[in-house]
Formats: structure tokens, C-alpha cells, sequence
């Protein structure tokens, strides 16, 4: 458990290189890490994960990174919000200890030619709409792996094919991290939250909500019944056609675990998708299940 006394004899540290975090992790020798990466522009998900990792581990150090490797062409690298002093406030506030910032340049070098990349769990959903998305996701998660050495580091389920890539690549490259899944957080309308979200003109956050009924729906149809995943999908994707601004990118029901697409409901299974609302991309998911009252 986190010893709080440790935490104000070091405070929350900033720094952006490299050596600097393997400095502050050697006076934190024999003490459980606790690792939240993030691309910064943080919201209350990414809160409740740091607040997680300090229940859980004697020190929490936050990545922010808004990593180029993870983004296409004509995607919203440039674009992606970034308020770092905000950010910093926010985890003085929450007790970070250690805030990682690094440049571009401190994690890729020029002449770069290794990366590493998940093939089966990464094939479909995202990784079929974002070719080489999961590959930089891969990469850098690897990266801050190596060079934080986490007890435990913690991911978000809104993302949800992210967070089972990176719990298959941890297993199969044999990293000593436990990768801890936490709660999609939403708005109190229902919304996912995401740092997208700040795209959205007012007209559009109201169509976005469609995301997080569409779920609803097909959840309420597999409670009465509904065992049929083409059904259940089709329940879904109906609700979000109806609205013009939206266009869906994928909608699937998969095993919770492979995430190979669902052909009857018998146990547990996750209807995932993306669509774009305007022209912002944006991910739900949620949990069905056969059984009445989950």
C-alpha cells in the first residue's frame, strides 16, 4: 500500500528525460511503481486511474506523452489538445509523485527501425480503421515500460481494444507489469469521456450521446431475451443511423477476451464500436450479458 509519508518527504517531481525518471525511481528503490500513461489533456477518467495506482502502490508516476508513432496520416496529431500547466495542476492536486513529459526525441530516435506489434488482437476493430495504430501503441507503452518498470500500470476500458492488446503483448514478451483494467468513466448524460470530446460542437455532443443508448439498447434486448449477436448489433447500429451526423466506423459484439466477433450471446460479450459524430472520432463499448439484472 501507498506510504503516504514517503510521498511528502519527495513531493510531485516533473521532469522530461529519461535519466531524470531513473534518478527519482532509484530513491523510490523497493517501493511499488504504479504507472498512468496518458496523452495529457486530462479528464476525470484519467483521474480516477491515478487515484487507483495510489491506493495501490507506494509511488505513481503519470506519463505525458502524445505519441506520433500511434497516429496516421491526416490524423489529429497536430490538433490533439494539450494544456501541460493545466495537467500539472491537476496531478499536484491528485498526488502524483512523478510526471514524465518527455519530446518526440527523448523516446524515438532519428534512425529508429525496431518496433513492436501485437497481430492478432490488433487486426480488427481499430486496428483495421487505423493501420499501424497499434503498433505505436505497442511501442511506446514497451518504451515506458522499460523505462519506468511498473509494478502495475493502469488503462482505461473506453479503450477498450487497446487495453486487451497491451494485456497480450505484456504476456507474451513476459513483462513483469500487471496491467490493471479500470471502469470506462462517463458523464453524468451518459458520454464517454474523452479529450475528443472538446471537439464536439454543441449539436454534436447531443448526437454523441446515441453512442452510449445504442449500448443500452441492445443490452435491454439481450436482458429480454436476445441471443442473436446480428440482431443485437443491428438494435445498435439502427439507433445510431437514425441521427445524420453520425457515421459508424465499426459496431461489433466480440468475446470480451479475443475479441473474435460473437455469433449467439451465451455468456458474457462486449459490443464495441467507433463512430465518427461530425467530424470527431469517438469509441464506447459495454458489457452484455444473457442473465437478467447485469
Amino acid at each position: 500500500m501507498r506510504r503516504d509519508a514517503g510521498k511528502g518527504e519527495m513531493g510531485m517531481r516533473k521532469v522530461s528525460r529519461i535519466q531524470e525518471v531513473r534518478s527519482f525511481l532509484r530513491e523510490a528503490s523497493g517501493r511499488s511503481i504504479g504507472l498512468v500513461p496518458t496523452m495529457g489533456y486530462l479528464h476525470e477518467g484519467h483521474l480516477s486511474l491515478l487515484r487507483r495506482s495510489r491506493k495501490e502502490n507506494d509511488v505513481t508516476a503519470v506519463s505525458l506523452f502524445v505519441n506520433p508513432t500511434q497516429f496516421g496520416p491526416g490524423e489529429d496529431l497536430e490538433a490533439y489538445p494539450r494544456d501541460l500547466e493545466r495537467d500539472l495542476a491537476l496531478l499536484e492536486r491528485e498526488g502524483a509523485d512523478l510526471v514524465f513529459a518527455p519530446r518526440p526525441e527523448e523516446l524515438y530516435f532519428p534512425d529508429a527501425s525496431t518496433w513492436v506489434e501485437e497481430t492478432r488482437l490488433a487486426s480488427g476493430l481499430c486496428g483495421a480503421s487505423r493501420p499501424g495504430h497499434f503498433r505505436g501503441v505497442c511501442t511506446v507503452v514497451l518504451k515506458l515500460f522499460q523505462i519506468v518498470g511498473p509494478t502495475r500500470a493502469y488503462f482505461g476500458e473506453k479503450d477498450y481494444q487497446q487495453l486487451q492488446v497491451i494485456r497480450r503483448m505484456t504476456r507474451d514478451l513476459n513483462v513483469p507489469t500487471e496491467v490493471v483494467g479500470c471502469p470506462l468513466v462517463r458523464e453524468p448524460d451518459g458520454l464517454a469521456l474523452s479529450s475528443r470530446n472538446t471537439y464536439l460542437s454543441p449539436e454534436e455532443r447531443a448526437s454523441a450521446l446515441r453512442l452510449s443508448r445504442c449500448i443500452a439498447l441492445a443490452r435491454e434486448a439481450a436482458r429480454g431475451g436476445q441471443r442473436d449477436a446480428r440482431s443485437l448489433r443491428e438494435t445498435a447500429r439502427r439507433h445510431l443511423e437514425e441521427d445524420p451526423r453520425i457515421r459508424v466506423d465499426y459496431l461489433e459484439l466480440v468475446h470480451p477476451e479475443t475479441l473474435e466477433p460473437l455469433e449467439t450471446l451465451d455468456g458474457e460479450g462486449r459490443l464495441i464500436l467507433a463512430a465518427w459524430v461530425g467530424k470527431t472520432r469517438l469509441l464506447d463499448n459495454g458489457t452484455l450479458c444473457p442473465e437478467a439484472g447485469r
